[in-house]
């Protein structure tokens, strides 16, 4: 086991909650505006585009699939990685089979989850070639439980990442979005953290490392919609990743204004607004986040009951 600091063992509610919910608020601001452009965006909702929670605030896929994956790190305990997959594994199949999760899913997960569900080994499950954002969206859970033990974290996030995409990007899009989660918690400084990524994920894909350098550019510029636009649409984990790393460094202290950033734009709204919303969350904690939203979002008491049996379960491992 890593040495952990002296207050490794503290209770990091505020952090686990914000991260948890700034997830779900991020991905249901962002789902109404997934399928459109900027300028229709803006056309249905206004010159500023979509800014509030909607009435009906349902999450989708990608809070769905981080819950799972939380589900199974909680069941799965101090098992070794056979044992926490085999956990992962039966609870992307549940996923698979709730009528409620079919809310714009992403077609790799379907796939890897049907493949699950008809016994194809997890390593095997993934579609080949994928390296969809969906790969990235759920892993936040991983950053939280395994903080502060890296090497466990890089293992379990691209393990998870195989279970629905088989390309490289994708596992390291896993890796990245579960260490920027990590950084959150650290409090690391902002100033650190595309330098810290790097040090973590480049070299080892050459997607991600142009990725990295439209990161780069990205930060130069001086216009945050354009700069978005020109790392990506966030379809693929590699962008989606990044994207959110851009909108929470633009709006570090304002978790409204970071997950706004990120869902008004002609990419993947939601799993934008969810990575960033994640990464916000952890960082600033549950009191950052509107509490008008934390009241109307769905499903929120299962969410804190999440939340504190995660925080349970990482002072126990």
């Amino acid at each position: 086991m890593p040495v952990l600091p002296n207050n490794a063992n503290e209770d990091t509610m505020d952090q686990v909650l914000g991260m948890l919910f700034g997830i779900a608020l991020g991905d249901a601001l962002g789902w109404p505006a997934e399928p459109l452009t900027l300028e229709q965006i803006r056309a249905r909702f206004g010159p500023q585009g979509i800014v509030e929670l909607p009435e009906s605030a349902l999450f989708t896929d990608d809070t769905q699939m981080t819950l799972a994956v939380a589900e199974a790190l909680i069941d799965a305990g101090d098992q070794d990685l056979e044992g926490v997959m085999a956990e992962v594994s039966r609870r992307f199949v549940d996923w698979l089979h709730n009528p409620e999760s079919y809310r714009a899913p992403a077609a790799s997960c379907l796939y890897g989850a049907g493949q699950l569900h008809r016994g194809v080994p997890w390593r095997e499950a993934g579609k080949p070639g994928s390296k969809g954002c969906g790969a990235a969206m759920r892993v936040a859970p991983i950053g939280y439980l395994y903080q502060h033990d890296q090497p466990r974290l890089r293992e379990v996030a691209a393990a998870t990442a195989l279970t629905t995409h088989r390309h490289p990007a994708a596992q390291v899009g896993a890796v990245a979005g579960a260490y920027l989660v990590k950084l959150a918690l650290d409090q690391a400084p902002l100033n650190d953290f595309v330098r810290l990524l790097k040090n973590e994920i480049q070299g080892l894909v050459a997607d991600s490392d142009q990725a990295l350098g439209r990161l780069d550019q990205a930060l130069q510029m001086s216009e945050p919609t354009a700069a978005l636009a020109h790392i990506g649409g966030g379809w693929v984990a590699e962008e989606a990743v990044l994207g959110a790393l851009f909108c929470f460094l633009t709006h570090p202290r304002d978790y409204p204004a970071a997950v706004r950033l990120a869902a008004n734009t002609s990419g993947d709204s939601d799993s934008l607004a969810a990575l960033t919303g994640g990464i916000s969350g952890a960082y600033l904690g549950i009191g950052a986040l509107p509490p008008a939203w934390v009241d109307r979002i769905e499903k929120g008491a299962y969410l804190k009951d999440v939340a504190q049996r995660l925080a349970r379960k990482k002072r126990e491992l």
